[in-house]
């Protein structure tokens, strides 16, 4: 790393910002690493080849502390650039894994070339990341273009009338049925706002969009041959860079630009932007795993080590786990999360395996961790939404005491188990159906609130909705790992017949049963996500871990919106249901008791008996339309029953607390138009009971004003 004659005009620099940033003067480069002895700047003018200059920084002259800075006064537009760090090689002592002959991306850079075309490999070896030198493909741009963001603004959508939507930006519009112009990029979701605004949901929540390498993936499809893919992205090579090959135009930074467009049309059409993010490990990997950035740099600051033998230690399940919180981690990822809010306008992030965030530079879990904390506390942050995915992959689950902080929300899996053992007819979960139901206050009461806890049925990973109701057992075998990926523990029933069935009652149960799933989901306390396709039948073939399926198996087949418009009829206008009636998305939670009236009512067959034993199927409840956390503001009385049994019964309906009339609203039993009746034309109830069929849900409603579609109550 001898230092070559610049032909370059170059100066000291200054320390910050982090990163590379053109300044009137030049474009000034800055990096940290602590134990390297030398840091040398790679600028390229071509998108392969080797560099057109290598720039030595002085410890003397381009290091303040443990920063490396440079100012280059003639970084033409368009020009690339890489480091090298050469420092001691000791990774099973003091755990370095310094080598001049990586090429390393600037962890701090916000945009990535090299990457654009989906799946495309060097052929100079299997794994891109690690080429040598001279054709490595990956380089770091300097974003150099202002945006027009034309005065959009964040939302700030409450939590609780939020409705979250979980979608694959490639997959959500690559399969061909999905009739946009841009399949598979951030324009094609662009094209498909209209019918995500028609579906009602007021948040997407993306899968990673940080650049990561798709071709990490080793293993091949059995049944093929061919090579699989890291599809979903949970494995990330650069924080601030969104993923070039998401972009329909991927050229220079164009990228970038096309996902402030997609965040700026979702805006506009009140659609919040939620990203998946995953700070728990990078896509280094383990001991065999390429060196991309981070180990490069300094290995020992970033990585959790084993304090003895200085191995990675591995409680994110991919072979390494950030050092979440030493402080220069600390400040490495609040600076990306700023970025992402200040300068991509995104409105809040999922935090996967948030676990890890609470771990100390030994792996031990703390009780007030600084990462958390300081999330919850950033003033930058404070309106964006934090998700916690509060478990990790060793073993911690920490779903109800992640943290204290109000401001933290949580996926919540235990009411994703729960509804699930229910809906599966396992023995005594009535009483956990209703806890779930009712907002989870055996979880949040103490210190948060209902709409803490983000509800869920499915997500992308495990079964889709279709699959929970026609699979039992996982179908992983085109995975190319013998089966053995993805979770045994589905909880799920097939509804009689195992995956696909030519049968028509058979169908018409799996229809009635995933409307169910709905009533549960979208009619709890709490705030409700959705899996993109499952409100119109989209099916994995049985496949709950498609973390590697770039294909039929992991897109979405819009077809079946078409098949199944009955099925997306109803989301949509149970949907519009809970947006009508603010009874459904409290701010606080039900008290066991409430003078002059109760807020909610439980009962099973007749109205004061209720049913907890092991052996009952059916839950009933009333909510009272005085109860809406809203004020003074009167809604309609709901009496929903719920029917987890495989045989119809009948139930003796209370008297509203409104006096006013029951209208049936929903009957999952029901064929299209008649299982869910558009608001103001409802169905009324002539007599005191109610027959309601097995696998099915009722839903009443009394009195009250209705709210206009779409509009908040």
């Amino acid at each position: 790393m001898s230092q070559v004659k610049s032909s370059f005009s170059i100066s000291p620099g200054k320390p910050l910002p982090l990163g590379a940033f053109r300044l009137p003067e030049g474009v000034n480069f800055a990096i940290f690493s602590k134990h390297a002895k030398k840091i040398c700047l790679l600028i390229f003018d071509e998108p392969s080849g080797p560099p057109i200059e290598s720039l030595e920084l002085r410890p003397d002259i381009n290091r303040t502390g443990d920063i490396w800075h440079i100012m280059v006064h003639d970084f033409e537009p368009g020009y690339r650039y890489l480091y090298q760090a050469d420092g001691p090689w000791d990774p099973y002592g003091r755990g370095h894994r310094f080598s001049i002959e990586h090429f390393l991306l600037d962890p701090y850079t916000r945009a990535v070339t090299g990457g654009s075309q989906r799946g495309a490999r060097n052929a100079a070896h299997h794994h891109d990341l690690l080429d040598d030198r001279n054709t490595f493909r990956r380089r770091c741009a300097v974003v150099e273009g202002d945006f027009d963001w034309e005065g959009d603004r964040p939302l700030k959508t409450p939590l609780k009338d939020s409705i979250i939507y979980e979608m694959h930006v490639r997959g959500f519009t690559y399969h061909p049925s999905s009739g946009v112009d841009h399949p598979g990029t951030y324009r094609g979701v662009i094209e498909k706002i209209p019918y995500l605004k028609e579906l009602g949901i007021t948040a997407v929540e993306l899968l990673p969009v940080t650049e990561f390498n798709e071709n990490e993936n080793l293993n091949v499809n059995p049944a093929s041959g061919e090579r699989l893919k890291n599809f979903w992205g949970y494995s990330p090579i650069a924080f601030f860079a969104p993923k070039a090959s998401y972009a329909a135009d991927a050229e220079g930074e164009q990228h970038v630009r096309e996902f402030k467009e997609m965040v700026k049309a979702l805006h506009r059409a009140g659609i919040e932007v939620i990203l998946d993010i995953v700070f728990n490990h990078t896509g280094e990997g383990g001991d065999d795993g390429p060196v991309v950035s981070f180990r490069g740099l300094d290995n020992s600051i970033y990585y959790i080590l084993d304090p003895l033998s200085r191995e990675y230690m591995n409680f994110s399940g991919c072979g390494n786990t950030l050092n979440c919180n030493h402080p220069v981690v600390r400040g490495l990822i609040m600076d990306c999360l700023r970025y992402w809010v200040t300068e991509m306008h995104v409105d809040g992030f999922r935090f996967d395996l948030a676990s890890v965030l609470g771990r100390d530079p030994k792996g031990e879990v703390m009780e007030n961790a600084p990462m958390i904390e300081q999330i919850a506390e950033d003033p930058v942050l404070a309106d964006t939404k934090i998700i916690a995915e509060a478990w990790d992959a060793a073993g911690l689950y920490q779903v109800g005491s992640f943290s204290s902080h109000p401001r933290w929300a949580e996926w919540n899996g235990r009411f994703r188990d729960d509804i699930r053992s229910f809906m599966a007819l396992q023995r005594g979960t009535v009483s956990s159906l209703a806890t779930r139901v009712s907002g989870s206050a055996d979880l949040y009461q103490r210190d948060r609130a209902p709409f803490n806890s983000i509800n869920f049925v499915t997500s992308h990973d495990g079964f889709t909705l279709y699959d929970l109701v026609s699979y039992e057992k996982k179908r992983n075998e085109m995975n190319g790992e013998n089966n053995r990926d993805g979770t045994n523990d589905n909880r799920s029933w097939n509804s009689g017949v195992e995956g696909e069935s030519s049968d028509p009652d058979i169908s018409r149960l799996r229809v009635r049963r995933i409307k169910l799933f709905a009533v549960i989901l979208l009619l709890s306390q709490g705030t409700p996500m959705l899996l993109a396709g499952d409100e119109f039948g989209r099916t994995q073939q049985g496949n709950n871990n498609a973390y590697c399926q770039d294909n039929d198996v992991g897109w979405v087949d819009w077809s079946m919106a078409e098949k199944n418009g009955g099925l997306l009829r109803f989301f949509r206008e149970l949907i519009r249901l809970r947006k009508s009636h603010a009874v459904f998305r409290r701010d606080d939670f039900f008290p066991g008791k409430k003078e002059p009236f109760p807020e909610i009512i439980w009962q099973s067959l007749e109205p004061g008996r209720t049913d907890w034993s092991a052996e009952n199927r059916l839950l009933c409840f009333l909510l009272d339309g005085r109860a809406t956390g809203h004020g003074d503001l009167r809604d309609s009385d709901f009496f929903v029953m719920i029917n987890g049994g495989q045989d119809g019964t009948r139930v003796t309906i209370p008297a509203s607390p409104s006096r006013k009339e029951w209208q049936v609203v929903v009957n999952t039993a029901a064929e299209t138009p008649e299982d869910i009746h558009q608001a103001g034309v409802p169905t009324s109830v002539a007599e005191d009971e109610f027959e309601i069929a097995g696998m099915a849900a009722v839903v009443l409603m009394a009195g009250g004003k209705q709210m206009q579609p779409g509009k908040m109550a």
